[in-house]
């Protein structure tokens, strides 16, 4: 492949990744603090699928693309700046694999409680603060890996 499709396609998949990531985590914060079941079993519904259609194709798409593009450039794996976003990528999917759990449990929950008239349970509480602390973990080190990408250097160093 070209480099500079593979390229496009990697920001691209980036893109998606990122925007896909963020926009879920308004969705379902916003419809939460609502504390209107429905609101809240809709937003979880939607955050799962959107795991399903875009994240997850992006989330496989971005390591692949980015070896290809490393081995495309003859740099090695263990280059600094791209040694730490591998490293920080498996950072960031360790994070988001128990999200997308939760996300799952607090659908069923958050469902389950809409069909019996009830409100927002405790338990789905529990689940939304892992989820929150787990996503803005994600968030940083995605931050730190953009940096990465267009600096191509570390942070920390001179």
């Amino acid at each position: 492949m070209d480099y500079l499709v593979l390229k496009w396609v990697h920001i691209l998949s980036s893109t998606i990744l990122f925007g896909a990531g963020i926009g879920s985590a308004f969705h379902l914060f916003a419809a939460t603090l609502r504390r209107h079941i429905a609101g809240v079993a809709s937003s979880t519904r939607n955050v799962v699928l959107a795991d399903w259609l875009l994240t997850t194709p992006t989330a496989i798409l971005q390591p692949v693309s980015g070896i290809a593009l490393v081995n495309k450039l003859s740099l090695p794996l263990g280059t600094p700046w791209v040694a730490w976003s591998l490293s920080l990528y498996a950072v960031a999917i360790a994070c988001w694999l128990p999200v997308v759990v939760l996300q799952i449990r607090m659908h069923k929950v958050a469902a389950d409680a809409e069909l019996r008239g009830a409100p927002v349970p405790v338990g789905y509480d529990r689940m939304f603060h892992w989820w929150t602390g787990l996503g803005l973990a994600a968030f940083a080190v995605f931050l730190l890996i953009f940096w990465l990408m267009v600096t191509k250097k570390l942070p920390w160093s001179p």
